[in-house]
């Protein structure tokens, strides 16, 4: 009898156990629509992104499993042909939750052919000169991130390519202290070039800042 009660046990205290972050974004989901970003640990991105995949799938009737569908940087709502690290980081969590839902993602950064160097081997980049020139996308998902007072506001949409109809939409907030030290609105910095840019009156009282002259 005992021999019975523990092989019951085991497998519902396993599959609780793996079940338990699921079930905090799944709730969630069904609860508020949206997960709560200042519940999220630090640094996670890709929480953030598994919310705004839960909106965008909820809110879209045409896209199904067997719709090819691309990725996009997210860019600056003040400049949309900029963006920096986190507008690539939420793209690549974005394949990963898109392709987890059951959708055909078309990654249009991979060659076709292997790359080897003596650095690494590579299949991925971003020289259009290497990539196929037509490539079959119905879908593209990309977004805008502006930056506010406490945070990044970040609004997700799925376009359609030929004909711009936006077909779903997600918004989600990523609070300054979910990204990290490269986020702090009280100073002027900004990303260009996946570089960040400070502002000169900020290293007035820097040892190591030198004067540039003409």
């Amino acid at each position: 009898m005992k021999n019975w009660l523990i092989a019951i046990l085991i497998p519902t205290v396993m599959s609780c156990s793996m079940g338990a972050n699921d079930d905090f974004y799944r709730s969630s989901y069904v609860d508020k629509q949206e997960i709560d970003s200042f519940e999220l640990p630090r640094h996670a991105i890709n929480d953030v992104v598994k919310g705004l995949a839960y909106q965008m799938l909820e809110s879209s009737s045409f896209v199904n499993p067997k719709t090819p569908i691309a990725i996009a940087s997210f860019v600056d709502l003040k400049n949309l042909e900029s963006t920096n690290w986190l507008g690539n980081q939420l793209s690549e969590s974005f394949v990963h939750e898109m392709q987890r839902h059951g959708l055909v993602v078309i990654d249009f950064k991979t060659t076709g052919h292997i790359r080897v160097t003596a650095d690494g081997d590579y299949v991925f980049s971003r020289d259009w000169k290497e990539l196929p020139e037509r490539q079959i996308i119905d879908y593209v998902v990309t977004g805008t991130m502006m930056q506010q007072e406490a945070g990044i506001l970040v609004n997700a949409r799925m376009i359609g390519m030929q004909s711009r109809v936006v077909v779903a939409t997600a918004q989600s907030f990523i609070p300054a202290w979910v990204v990290g030290d490269d986020f702090n609105h009280h100073e002027n910095v900004k990303m260009k070039d996946g570089m960040i840019l400070r502002d000169s009156a900020m290293l007035v009282d820097d040892a190591r800042a030198i004067e540039i002259q003409q």
